[in-house]
């Protein structure tokens, strides 16, 4: 694919949207196809990426402020550059430049040179914001407009939001941004006049539109369809929720834990808390702010987090179990800090309960069990084990690897096993995101 945008000049709009971190990327896989990149930004872009970059990305200087000088030494530079350019596209685009596109309000240089360029030349608009801005019916009146007027609307993906909110509206990915760029330039007429004799809505564009509207709908009614099923089955849910390590201690300023940040179970806690009657948060030492309209309790040691687990479950619906408990504690705990005369060469460990088990013993027929496991060989084998063994409905799957290094990270690469040994590979993506198709499978396999 190496120069097959060779000649092309691209006008590249960027808004203030989280996802303008994106646009220098966009920037050089084009320029990596041999395209020409100039770049227009709103001023609220630069709160997300600076002028700077994406000048030294493109190669070229970046318009900001519709009457800077330095832009001005042409006279009429919004026209020139309009005309300039073989394809313009914004990506991002936030709903507030949809709205001033639509309606035409050219109150910064973007929208000035958007609205100037002649119709023959091909736009595309990739919106990115959160679900619910994108739904609105402004927005989506917006989006009819530009269709209308033969601008192309590269539809937004659905997952993990700026919000930490999960759905519609995430920037479209950039291979599929770039896709939709080579493919325009195959299928435009090369010819000068019959560029000049194209309607505002070519048989392409409709198709084009046709795709993005069905795409939209068929998401949406997914999605809505989930979210029905998900409030149905969780409403009356008591649902309890273990997170972070434990630390067991040695002496009163030293001790054993582990690298567990905490973050995969306040997600989950998080998001099913959206849905279910009530989520109580059993939590060992971490650093995060616990989700709204969730029961706190906080725990240190794996003794402390099996006290309050045993407590909590006879009034639970669902347990899910992503602590990372420690399984040995010392056998001997000093009162006061062990001094380096002490002599101490070695610490006697003895296990600690297994909280997992001792509760798959008392779960009910009408509980569910969910575990978690940390595999670095043989995970598919040994999630067989703890199922059978600790009486687990499901066993979320963590492979610690050199690409999988989860601890502290906002992403993991999950799989889930049923009681009845099925598969389900969630893949790798953001841990709110994993979360969600946690609660999805729990919710689908009922």
């Amino acid at each position: 694919m190496h120069n097959i945008l060779k000649n092309k000049k691209i006008l590249l709009g960027v808004t203030g949207s989280i996802a303008a971190f994106k646009a220098p990327l966009i920037v050089r896989e084009l320029i990596k196809l041999g395209a020409e990149v100039r770049v227009v930004m709103t001023p609220s872009a630069c709160e997300f990426v600076t002028p700077i970059t994406m000048a030294s990305v493109s190669k070229g200087s970046v318009v900001v402020d519709m009457f800077d000088l330095s832009s001005q030494k042409d006279g009429a530079w919004h026209i020139h550059l309009a005309h300039w350019c073989d394809l313009a596209i914004i990506a991002p685009c936030s709903a507030t430049t949809l709205g001033k596109l639509a309606n035409g309000i050219a109150d910064n240089a973007l929208v000035a040179v958007f609205m100037a360029i002649p119709r023959e030349i091909p736009i595309f608009v990739a919106p990115a914001m959160d679900t619910t801005m994108f739904e609105f019916p402004s927005t989506q009146r917006n989006i009819s407009t530009l269709q209308q007027w033969g601008i192309q609307i590269i539809p937004p993906d659905e997952g993990e939001l700026a919000s930490g909110l999960s759905g519609l509206g995430r920037l479209a990915e950039i291979p599929k941004i770039i896709d939709a760029i080579v493919t325009k330039f195959h299928t435009t007429k090369s010819s000068n006049t019959e560029l000049l004799d194209k309607p505002m809505e070519t048989l392409e564009d409709a198709v084009f539109k046709d795709k993005f509207q069905a795409e939209l709908e068929l998401t949406q009614m997914k999605q809505k369809i989930l979210e029905g099923k998900l409030k149905e089955f969780y409403k009356n849910k008591k649902v309890l929720v273990t997170a972070g390590p434990t630390i067991e201690r040695i002496d009163p300023v030293r001790y054993i834990t582990n690298s567990s940040s905490g973050k995969m179970g306040y997600a989950i806690a998080e998001i099913i808390a959206r849905y279910a009657e009530k989520v109580v948060l059993i939590s060992g030492p971490v650093s995060l702010e616990p989700p709204h309209s969730v029961e706190l309790i906080k725990v240190e040691s794996a003794d402390e987090m099996y006290r309050a687990v045993e407590a909590n479950f006879p009034n639970c619906d669902i347990l899910i179990m992503s602590a990372a408990v420690a399984d040995f504690t010392p056998k001997n705990k000093f009162d006061k800090k062990i001094k380096k005369t002490n002599e101490i060469t070695s610490l006697e460990l003895i296990p600690n309960i297994d909280i997992l088990k001792e509760m798959g013993k008392k779960k009910r027929s009408d509980q569910i069990l969910v575990g978690f496991a940390l595999e670095t060989d043989n995970e598919i084998d040994n999630a067989k084990e703890k199922i059978i063994q600790k009486n687990l409905d499901y066993v979320v799957l963590n492979k610690f690897s050199e690409e999988n290094k989860m601890f502290g990270s906002d992403e993991n690469e999950i799989t889930i096993m049923t009681k009845s040994f099925e598969i389900i590979n969630l893949g790798r993506s953001q841990k709110i995101d994993l979360a969600k198709k946690i609660i999805e499978v729990i919710a689908k396999m009922q």
